[in-house]
């Protein structure tokens, strides 16, 4: 590991101008590429102290060994040597997009005397019209099989070209009408070639010109008693018609836009851009990246679109690019794809209207991509092996942690404190053992008491089990119920993660020391830097960022941030709607609902007498005089009040959720400990911050 200063140029040495820089190792292969704007300011940055860098920044300048730049004269020329640089030494610390796929395109090969229209993947060439990209190759071909009829283009490979100009007689194509049959002469070059060029208009966009041609020869066509003809033509507009409904209209004809969509977490992004084309989605195509470096969203912007349009030129760079954040110099960057079109491109964000919402669309894709992408990176068996071999050899464990269990603190500005166990074996989620604490040895915001006692009441569980059931000879003795399901809290953890730092791990092992229980392992995450802390340690362990042990430590503790919140918003919704008829021993919903069907709202229940309360079936005189004890002790709500006129709107008073709990599962337990069982799908991992400065 290299010290930054013994290659850090010498002051005034870094020129005050625009730029290009690389970081070389010890063995002088680039490890980062960068621009910036004034080489002396940025590059000054790298060396301060180590502590004010951020973790992944600090890993790339102690892995360099020395540092060289190029000046250049504006920062167009800078974007477009960085581009070229990352191209050519390809620096592992930089953002690299990789593409889930090769995607296909439609070519149309205007560069050959014949132009044939096929699918064609990888490297684009010079003289080749694409369309696209398509994400399967059947779509291609579908949409191809279309407009055969109405633009036969060659679409035969070059030797069935030459074999059929040899023998003189056309492929099948040529005989059904669906190729003009150029190798045996029916068509010239230049006509076939007009062929190929209205073939290509079409796809671009400009479908209205043929539409109306096409029904303006029918019309004729008819009107001449040329029956047949006129069918003919009927079937090829509804050939076009039906081409065009396989791309979804979705913005004005004119429209000519990219629209690019990012989902991240700390570690990993997913891009999903959609190319629009005469307001219809014509392609999508989506990368995932490595975060090497510290990046923010309008950075992944900038490298995605110098992925996107690096070698692009001419259309192929739409007029219109929207992005859900700018780079950083957005000046610099506009002129760089204008360079490349040939024309002014505007890049901004949508803010409103169709565009905006089919931004949200492609958001979605984004997030789907980035869940898809986890879920088969998690489900591998010899990556999840890996995982917890890393763990292990970082927390100097004898084995690797089978069985995980990962402990959350939630709240909403200190009320309803509740916390959250979950249980990872093997690598993946085991949400039968998933279970749910109220805590109720205090009042008040405190995580590391909070979270003391959730461990200790946790293990205390654990070792009265322990106890009915004795020492497990084999391991297997005592650990199910009668059913055969497992007992609650009766298996070990090798490893307890906590969601913290320092406090919250100390926290956890002080129980479990004082719970005399010293062969389980402790550590925690934190959020903000991904530091994993053990106890006793005054510097965390900190995992590389590609390591997949890290990996499935986050994932472990975002499901346990997940599942935590749920259960205290579900908590805090029941208080929120919370009923006197609540605390009416022995009163179910059934009867709840009962009574503000036959009484209409909880305000004329509590004016009734028990004889009236008698007469709803079910309800005894016993229950009758509890429910009016209980009315009678809780404060009425306050009169709803109409806020146009002024007006107490007195019936509507006590009207709301008749009961104020029909629809929340009310869920208790001698030690406030609830079972996960079932409880519902798991929300999508970019929740897991939704509002955490308040509710965590």
């Amino acid at each position: 590991m290299a010290d930054p200063s013994s290659y850090r140029p010498k002051p005034g040495q870094i020129p005050d101008s625009p730029g290009v820089y690389k970081f070389r190792d010890e063995h002088r292969r680039v490890i980062y590429v960068g621009k910036a704007k004034s080489l002396r300011q940025r590059l000054a940055s790298y060396f301060q102290d180590l502590s004010g860098l951020h973790p992944r920044t600090r890993t790339m300048v102690t892995t360099a060994a020395s540092v060289e730049w190029t000046v250049v004269s504006t920062e167009v020329e800078a974007l477009q040597l960085e581009y070229s640089w990352i191209k050519e030494f390809d620096p592992r610390f930089n953002v690299k997009y990789r593409d889930d796929k090769s995607y296909p395109y439609l070519a149309v090969t205007m560069n050959e005397q014949f132009p044939r229209v096929q699918v064609m993947r990888g490297q684009k060439k010079k003289g080749v019209r694409y369309f696209g990209p398509y994400g399967h190759a059947w779509a291609i071909r579908d949409t191809v099989d279309l407009l055969l009829r109405v633009f036969p283009v060659r679409t035969c490979s070059a030797g069935v070209f030459k074999n059929a100009a040899r023998t003189g007689r056309p492929c099948l194509l040529g005989y059904i009408g669906k190729c003009s049959a150029p190798c045996v002469g029916r068509v010239s070059p230049e006509e076939h070639r007009e062929l190929a060029e209205e073939f290509c208009d079409f796809m671009a966009g400009r479908t209205g010109t043929y539409i109306r041609r096409l029904e303006s020869r029918m019309t004729e066509a008819a009107e001449e008693m040329e029956y047949e003809r006129a069918a003919r033509l009927r079937d090829d507009i509804e050939a076009l018609k039906k081409a065009m409904e396989k791309s979804a209209v979705v913005l004005a004809d004119a429209t000519d836009a990219d629209l690019i969509a990012l989902a991240e977490d700390e570690l990993e992004a997913a891009v999903q851009i959609f190319h629009v084309r005469g307001g219809r989605v014509r392609g999508q195509r989506g990368w995932v990246t490595d975060k090497v470096e510290a990046v923010t969203t309008g950075d992944l912007v900038e490298h995605a679109l110098q992925q996107l349009y690096g070698e692009e030129t001419g259309d192929s760079v739409p007029k219109e690019v929207l992005v859900p954040a700018l780079p950083e110099l957005v000046e610099p960057v506009q002129e760089w794809l204008a360079e490349r079109r040939g024309s002014n491109v505007s890049l901004r964000i949508p803010q409103r209207g169709d565009k905006k919402a089919l931004m949200e669309t492609v958001q979605r894709n984004a997030l789907q991509a980035l869940g898809l992408h986890k879920t088969k990176r998690a489900s591998d068996l010899t990556t999840r092996s890996r995982a917890l071999e890393e763990i292990a050899e970082a927390l100097d464990l004898d084995s690797a942690p089978l069985r995980i269990e990962c402990y959350d603190i939630s709240h909403l500005q200190g009320d309803d404190v509740v916390a959250s166990m979950v249980v990872f074996e093997d690598g993946l989620a085991r949400k039968s053992e998933y279970r749910r604490f109220q805590i109720k040895g205090f009042e008040g915001q405190d995580d590391v008491r909070s979270m003391h006692e959730v461990i200790t009441r946790r293990f205390r569980r654990y070792i009265a089990e322990k106890e009915k059931t004795g020492e497990w000879a084999d391991g297997e003795i005592g650990l199910t119920e009668e059913d055969g399901r497992p007992k609650r809290f009766a298996y070990p953890p090798q490893l307890v993660v906590v969601d913290g730092g320092q406090p919250q791990v100390a926290a956890a092992k002080r129980a479990l020391d004082e719970l005399g229980i010293d062969d389980i392992a402790v550590c925690g995450l934190a959020k903000r830097l991904e530091e994993v802390w053990v106890p006793g340690e005054d510097d965390p362990v900190v995992l590389p960022r590609t390591s997949e042990g890290l990996y499935l430590l986050q994932r472990v503790r975002d499901e346990a941030h997940r599942f935590a919140i749920t259960y205290q918003r579900a908590k805090r919704a029941r208080r929120f709607r919370a009923s006197p008829l609540d605390d009416v021993p022995g009163l179910g919903e059934t009867r709840k609902q009962a009574l503000i069907k036959h009484f209409g709202s909880v305000k004329k229940l509590r004016s009734a007498t028990i004889d009236q309360i008698c007469e709803v079936p079910g309800i005894g005189r016993k229950t009758a005089e509890a429910i009016t004890v209980a009315l009678a002790q809780a404060a009425p709500a306050a009169p709803a009040v109409n806020t146009a006129t002024g007006e107490i709107m007195e019936d509507a008073t006590d009207t709301t959720d008749a009961t104020g709990t029909t629809d929340a599962t009310d869920v208790t337990d001698a030690e406030s400990e609830t079972t996960a069982g079932s409880a519902g799908e798991p929300v999508s991992a970019g929740s897991s911050d939704e509002r955490r400065g308040q509710e965590r």
